[in-house]
């Protein structure tokens, strides 16, 4: 009997020991593996500034807040990458000379005015590449952009809005955001309740996001 005792609690002991592990080793894993999919987002969220600027750029300083509308943008659109030679002195500049002036004049051929402008070494060459390859690289897929990494097809929420100053000024902004409970789905739920709920106290967003649609921030990521 007291042998059986004895082993009793040598395997309570032994759960004890376990439970206790457990308790210190779950959120250090919690932790690693947040960070890993933490990393994803943040890379996926930087794609979705830089098309977000680039279309910006190419719709008269609108943003977008429809995945559908802004991905078609990026597998159609081109950008413009210039090879500049040469730079234009102040003395040209002073006698009205622009970039676009000058480039004017080279891409003219006209020799004489050329050598007039002292532009014989000034060229500007423009080449064009592909939106797609420029955001998501060669081998990406611009329609998994609207996805959050591990969200098991969760997709990045995403608006925008129109931002007025104390000043009057009026500023596009757009917010683009991705919830902890959907890219730490799978992992351990009370984790996850204490990592929102501890952000939600502080005011904070729970979770990730690029931009803001309450105070313009350059589309900066709440992690920066």
């Amino acid at each position: 009997m007291k042998k059986a005792i004895n082993v009793i609690l040598g395997l309570c002991a032994l759960v004890l020991l376990y439970l206790c592990y457990e308790s210190i080793m779950q959120p250090i894993e919690f932790q690693k593996e947040m960070g890993v999919r933490e990393a994803a987002v943040k890379a996926r969220l930087l794609q979705i500034k830089n098309a977000e600027e680039q279309y910006r750029l190419q719709h008269e300083g609108e943003f977008c807040d429809t995945f559908s509308v802004l991905i078609d943008f990026i597998k159609t659109a081109r950008l413009p990458h210039v090879h500049k030679v040469g730079e234009l002195s102040d003395e040209q500049m002073e006698k009205g000379l622009t970039e676009a002036k000058a480039a004017a004049i080279v891409n003219s051929g006209d020799a004489a005015a050329i050598a007039a402008n002292g532009l014989e070494g000034f060229r500007r060459d423009t080449t064009w590449s592909s939106m797609a390859e420029s955001i998501v690289g060669p081998d990406g897929n611009p329609d998994s952009l609207q996805y959050i990494p591990y969200g098991e097809g969760a997709v990045f929420e995403l608006e925008k809005t129109i931002y007025v100053g104390r000043s009057g000024v009026v500023q596009n902004v757009m917010e683009c955001r991705a919830p902890y409970s959907a890219y730490l789905t799978g992992l351990s739920e009370r984790e996850i309740y204490n990592l929102t709920d501890a952000a939600e106290k502080q005011s904070r967003y729970p979770g990730l996001k690029i931009g803001d649609l309450t105070t313009p921030n350059n589309n900066a990521g709440n992690w920066e």
